[in-house]
């Protein structure tokens, strides 16, 4: 466990003091290496170490206990507050069937639960302490296991941007689950405190989401948010399917645009998308379709036509296999 001394001023005279940092992170072997300074540094040092205790379930990662209590506190007294623009908290009471959608680029924290998101074959859970970050607004299938309380954020390209001194490296998967940091969360706790705080709000809310954005940043998945603020060649290739759905297209077109190989296309795609271009295709489609499909005015066989298919059986036939009813049966059941 790293301990670090941090310098802070004290009392009214300004006495100069030390107070240690407890880190995550434990040494090899479990050692502690206490700092010089005897009995009387490690006097100081208890404060800090009872506020924060090794995590069980995840070895070598430590959790401050009031930091995690606050945050689900927090969460569970403001359930569907829309105070502060772009920000969500969500609460299930049970396990949810699971549901399709776009993903958005966003960020989730679990408090309490466990989630799980469907990304073509591949499947992503997170529980306490983990957040989930989606840099591409992807076709997925997400419900919750259980019971589950869960904070959520919109990532704004233009804010990430401000931030941002580089482009990604090269293309990563457009969704990732990772350890929710101390820094990270504070922050986030932060943020929540202001919902308590409606003076404060206008300007630190600001602040804060910008610092969240930074810990991403400077984070494990990092990369997935420079793919947000400055898109590469996949990136874009998706906003043009999103926007050219209808139409069809080669894949060779599409290669070309971005200045690769077909091979080299399809792979990179895969790696973001976990789906090839015409199965993200056929994937927006058919959520385009189910969104028009809520509109009682709209007629089955038009809508099949209008998001591209030519044959109403073929548009029923994939509508059915994705959704696991036909047009009719699924606008009838909502």
């Amino acid at each position: 466990m790293d301990v670090r001394d941090k310098p802070t001023v004290h009392g009214a005279a300004g006495s100069m003091n030390k107070v240690y940092e407890v880190r995550a992170g434990f040494r090899s072997g479990g050692r502690v290496t206490w700092p010089t300074g005897g009995l009387g540094v490690v006097t100081r040092c208890w404060r800090v170490l009872a506020l924060s205790a090794r995590d069980p379930r995840r070895p070598g990662v430590l959790c401050s206990n009031w930091g995690v209590e606050e945050f689900r506190e927090l969460l569970s007294r403001h359930v569907g507050s829309t105070a502060i623009d772009g920000m969500r908290i969500c609460r299930t009471g049970r396990a949810t069937a699971p549901e399709r959608g776009m993903s958005g680029t966003a960020l989730a924290i679990v408090a309490d639960g466990k989630k799980r998101l469907g990304l073509g074959e591949q499947l992503y859970d997170y529980g306490p302490g983990q957040y989930l970050v989606t840099s591409v607004d992807l076709p997925v299938m997400g419900h919750a296991t259980g019971p589950a309380l869960a904070f959520g954020m919109t990532l704004d390209p233009r804010e990430i941007a401000k931030l941002v001194t580089e482009g990604p490296r090269e293309p990563k998967p457009g969704t990732a689950v990772s350890e929710a940091g101390t820094e990270l969360l504070d922050a986030v706790v932060r943020l929540l405190r202001l919902l308590d705080r409606p003076r404060d709000r206008e300007a630190l809310a600001p602040l804060y989401k910008r610092e969240i954005l930074w810990r991403l940043l400077t984070g494990e998945q990092g990369d997935r948010l420079r793919q947000i603020s400055a898109p590469d060649r996949i990136t874009r290739a998706v906003g043009w399917i999103r926007q050219n759905y209808p139409r069809r297209f080669k894949v060779a077109e599409l290669a070309q645009r971005a200045g690769v190989s077909v091979p080299t296309f399809h792979r990179d795609f895969r790696t973001v998308t976990a789906m090839s271009p015409i199965q993200f295709q056929k994937h927006i489609r058919l959520q385009s379709a189910r969104l028009m499909l809520a509109n009682p005015g709209q007629d089955v066989t038009s809508v099949g036509y209008e998001v591209g298919y030519d044959s109403p059986s073929q548009f029923s036939r994939e509508y059915r296999r994705v959704f696991g009813a036909t047009p009719s049966q699924d606008r009838a059941s909502r």
